[in-house]
């Protein structure tokens, strides 16, 4: 049989060159070679950290001061810098994002925009921008000895030049900063951070980001990262231990990255029973119930408090502060630790946030646990305000609000539900796994959407959504299907994954960060690899690079590495080009294998045409085709159904061929070709199938798992399954 099994492959090659004989190679499956940076020993060929990686650290220690009267925050920081780098340093870079909001910021200056609808907020951005009295007021930066320091302000970045060289590996240098700054709104200024004015009961509501002076990363792979913050490119920043104390008028409730040292300071007893009881709680326990929100919102303190807050081995912190919050808490246990899962809303964030926030967070921090790393931290919160969604260690800030009459539609409550676990599922990228966000969008959010939307279809089968979701759930982002529109755009209003963040158009960023770099992994798990394979290779790449600083090089080579499988030609056609995949089934003939020549025809009952095969006349041509009789009758039995496939690459993205066979019996069979079958020739082929039975109809891509943008070449015959194929689409979307 291994005889007749290899004269067989043999036979057919020959029938296949018969067919198509026009092969030439293709770069679209050359090794990335020179594009990705050579490996060394920081940073390892087979994607891991080398033996000699090293990353820096900083520790901070606040105090900050929210003033509600006139909106301004104040503060006092002091930052003890580590270099664990091989260089000496003569200065540091520290980031600060509050000067965006600068009249004379580059963001406003190089706005663009024309009269026309889609430019009006570019243009209302500018102007109130024009009148900004925002930005950072820089108040001292002085030594450990309280001695000044010179510095220098560079837009959104500042350098500061140290006295003397901080020494490679060992140097350690202490600083202090003081500074205050006026908050902007939120809503207007379209920030990551900010405030929210309730004008009926005249409070205020807090969400804090970016609102210290930061550490710029400085880094084995580009030295000092310290690229302007222009709004679209977001943050690059470095790990360190945290101790906050950030004072509020009495009656205000703060949550915060980290773990609430004097619980006992700020919360009533009543308060304080609860928040003892929901540290063993399965479902969320009101620590601060509605009625004591809104009794606080008519009777304003005049005093303060200080909330006391520490994290360790974190990237950035963020706090929420307003006297309108209603608290509620759970804990959710990940592989035997017990974390908190939080939630913070005003009044007019019920009943949609009351009923589903926590039980959120919690679904998020399982179903990333169990395809990343196990959650480290103590605690994850959701707040709801004026950001719709927004991410910090431990803590995120999530739109979706209720109809002013407590009503929530659909369309509000799938989009609360998807960003919070988009917003929740940062902490695992990149606030863990910290890639540099300023440089590349899709590291963080296309790898994050990914997960959002393995997390999306486990919402289901929780509880606590059956009602709402009983078979499926509404995922934007993940299916191939959903990213067709954008992938059958003109090709000249796109540019490729591997774009720097702010050189991403504000109209493309959706798909080309999270979009399409999600559905690029899920084809890659669900389509090339197959789960097993892939789920090992992504779990991987997220322990080798939990609590450092991976570049995409990095995420390339780990997934190679641990599924043991060459994906070069995937990287390249989905990350480094725009061309869309469209795999044209161009013709089928049913292959008649006959031991003397026969006329080519096709019958009234048959659905393609005959291509008959002598194997005289074909042998003569291929001397190494010699066969005996039992490997002759083998192949010209009456029972043989072959069927040859001319396929076209439309589109120029090479992908998996998926060939659906739809018997005449009315069953059907699916054939997966790896796409590595356009490897001789990118443009077209030839693939004979061999059938159980004879065949009425084939499909391309019948599952739709290919992003493919032109459905209508993906049968034969065109005409008598075109409405049968739509309709199977129709009900796909």
């Amino acid at each position: 049989m291994k005889k007749l099994a290899l004269f067989s492959f043999s036979f057919f090659v020959a029938i296949i060159a018969f067919a198509q004989n026009k092969q030439y190679t293709s770069s679209k499956f050359e090794q990335l070679g020179t594009i990705l940076p050579t490996p060394n020993n920081y940073r390892t060929a087979s994607g891991a950290p080398g033996h000699e990686y090293w990353q820096q650290k900083a520790d901070y220690k606040i105090k900050a001061e929210l003033n509600d009267e006139d909106q301004t925050l104040k503060g006092a920081e002091t930052i003890t810098y580590y270099n664990y780098s091989p260089d000496d340093l003569n200065y540091l870079w520290l980031q600060l994002d509050q000067n965006r909001f600068k009249k004379d910021a580059l963001g406003a200056i190089t706005s663009v925009f024309g009269i026309n609808e889609n430019s009006l907020y570019a243009l209302l951005g500018w102007m109130r921008n024009q009148n900004s009295m925002h930005g950072y007021e820089i108040l001292s930066v002085k030594d450990a000895n309280g001695k000044d320091l010179p510095y220098t302000i560079n837009q959104t970045m500042m350098r500061i030049d140290l006295p003397a060289t901080l020494k490679a590996k060992t140097g350690v240098y202490t600083f202090s900063i003081e500074w205050k700054f006026k908050i902007v709104d939120a809503q207007k200024a379209g920030s990551r951070g900010g405030l929210e004015y309730f004008e009926k009961d005249n409070n205020y509501l807090y969400e804090m980001a970016q609102w210290f002076p930061r550490m710029a990363v400085y880094h084995d792979a580009k030295g000092w990262q310290h690229h302007q913050f222009w709004g679209g490119g977001e943050f690059a920043l470095t790990f360190g231990d945290y101790e906050v104390n950030i004072t509020v008028p009495a009656d205000h409730i703060v949550g915060a990255t980290g773990e609430l040292q004097n619980a006992k300071d700020v919360l009533t007893s009543e308060q304080l029973s609860r928040w003892e009881k929901a540290k063993t709680a399965t479902s969320p326990v009101l620590i601060v119930t509605q009625a004591e929100a809104e009794q606080a919102e008519k009777n304003k303190a005049k005093n303060t408090k200080t909330w006391v807050y520490k994290a360790k081995n974190v990237r950035d912190f963020a706090f929420a502060s307003s006297r309108k919050f209603i608290w509620d808490a759970m804990t959710v246990d990940v592989a035997g630790n017990k974390v908190w899962a939080m939630s913070y809303y005003p009044k007019e964030g019920n009943p949609l946030w009351g009923q589903y926030s926590t039980n959120v967070v919690a679904l998020t921090l399982k179903v990333y646990s169990k395809h990343t790393i196990n959650y480290p931290y103590p605690v994850a919160i959701s707040v709801h305000g004026p950001i719709f969604g927004m991410e910090y260690p431990m803590i995120c800030f999530n739109g979706g609000r209720p109809n002013a009459d407590g009503t929530v539609s659909d369309n509000t409550r799938n989009g609360m539900i998807s960003v919070i676990i988009h917003e929740v599922g940062h902490n695992f990228f990149p606030m863990i796994v910290n890639s540099d966000e300023r440089q590349w969008n899709w590291m963080d959010e296309g790898l994050n959407s990914f997960c959002q939307f393995l997390t999306e279809k486990e919402i289901p089968m929780q509880d606590w959504a059956k009602k709402d979701y009983p078979s499926t759930y509404p995922s934007r982002r993940g299916p191939a299907a959903n990213i067709v529109n954008y992938m059958k755009s003109d090709n000249k209003l796109l540019v490729p994954i591997m774009t720097t963040s702010d050189l991403v158009a504000g109209w493309q960023l959706g798909n080309n960060a999270y979009g399409k770099p999600a559905t690029a992994l899920n084809i890659l798990r669900e389509t090339v690899l197959g789960k097993e394979l892939f789920d090992h290779a992504f779990k991987t790449y997220s322990q080798r690079w939990a609590f450092k600083h991976p570049e995409p090089a990095d995420f390339f080579r780990t997934l190679e590495d641990a599924s043991g499988t060459d994906l070069d030609w995937f990287w390249r056609g989905w990350f480094y080009s725009t061309e869309p995949c469209d795999i044209s089934l161009e013709k089928v003939q049913q292959v008649l294998i006959t031991q003397q020549k026969v006329e080519t025809t096709k019958r009234s009952d048959q659905a393609f045409d005959l291509l008959a095969v002598d194997m005289p006349t074909l042998t003569s041509k291929n001397p190494n085709l010699r066969m005996s009789e039992e490997e002759k009758q083998a192949l010209t039995k009456s029972d043989n159904w072959w069927y040859l496939l001319e396929l076209k690459n439309v589109g120029g993205l090479v992908m998996p061929v998926i060939v659906q066979l739809n018997y005449k019996d009315g069953t059907n069979e699916i054939i997966r070709i790896p796409a590595e079958i356009w490897r001789f020739n990118n443009e077209q082929i030839a693939k004979l199938i061999a059938a159980k039975k004879e065949v009425s109809s084939i499909v391309i891509d019948p599952n739709l798992e290919t992003a493919d943008i032109n459905t209508e070449n993906n049968l034969m015959p065109r005409k008598s399954v075109g409405s049968q194929f739509m309709e199977f689409k129709n009900n796909q979307n």
